[in-house]
């Protein structure tokens, strides 16, 4: 049966969403259509805030938004062949193969949700990945659309990181100061507690920063070679970030309109 012929008790009840609510998702849906496709990549060290911005891009353009630690927890769950790969390299202590994450993204973009492009959060992080990625969008006779890095400060990231909180289960953060739960020490959507991890202290994320800048200085060039790339101030509030991502992406289509 198609995804639009549901039967009257697979319908969700509405009745409690508020009017204004619902008008405004309708509203931003039909907007939806009438917008292009979109891939894009999103660019930066921990804490740069593309966990915060993916989202609302996601939003922004009806397009899904791809995490690979959220892509990683899944497989933990999942019953694909390519999933029992990812958790036999987990399960060994290993870094999951380029292949495996490739193809676990590859899986992830047949759903519906994702059917109009994507946002993607922390993947590619190696030249090899981004080639892979190219190779993967090759095959459906489709191309990236926008490499955006976020350009972040290493005071700011560990600032930003060193009080960051965490729910376990959903990879879902937050900070006392820029993104505070509503309940102090609970996750927003669940009510469960949110956890401090022992990697989030200035001297690991002094090396993880300065790893970060080693391997994806390549990655950037990979772009820029291509005139994909776009470098946006991430050292700002979260509405601005959102709004100059947003200015970015817009002057991008039109000058590829032009061109």
């Amino acid at each position: 049966m198609a995804d639009d012929c549901k039967r009257p008790w697979e319908i969700p009840d509405l009745s409690r969403i508020p009017t204004p609510s619902l008008v405004e998702e309708i509203q931003r849906r039909l907007r939806c259509k009438r917008e292009p496709e979109r891939r894009i990549v999103l660019i930066g060290p921990p804490g740069a805030g593309k966990g915060t911005q993916a989202p609302l891009l996601a939003k922004e353009y009806c397009i899904c938004r791809v995490a690979t630690g959220d892509l990683l927890r899944e497989a933990i769950v999942s019953s694909s062949p390519i999933a029992k790969k990812a958790r036999e390299a987990m399960d060994a202590g290993e870094l999951v193969g380029d292949d495996v994450v490739i193809d676990l993204l590859k899986e992830k973009l047949k759903q519906p949700q994702c059917r109009r492009g994507f946002v993607l959060d922390g993947f590619p992080r190696t030249v090899n990945q981004a080639r892979k990625l190219d190779e993967m969008l090759g095959q459906s006779n489709k191309n990236l659309d926008n490499a955006v890095e976020l350009k972040v400060g290493k005071r700011t990231i560990i600032e930003r990181i060193s009080g960051r909180l965490i729910h376990r289960k959903s990879g879902r953060a937050y900070h006392p100061k820029f993104k505070p739960p509503v309940v102090a020490g609970k996750d927003d959507v669940t009510g469960e507690h949110l956890i401090h991890r022992n990697d989030d202290n200035p001297d690991l994320l002094r090396k993880r920063y300065d790893t970060y800048n080693t391997f994806t200085g390549e990655v950037l060039k990979y772009y820029q070679s291509q005139s994909k790339l776009g470098k946006i101030n991430g050292d700002q509030p979260v509405n601005s970030v959102f709004s100059d991502l947003i200015k970015y992406i817009r002057g991008s289509d039109a000058s590829n309109k032009k061109s």
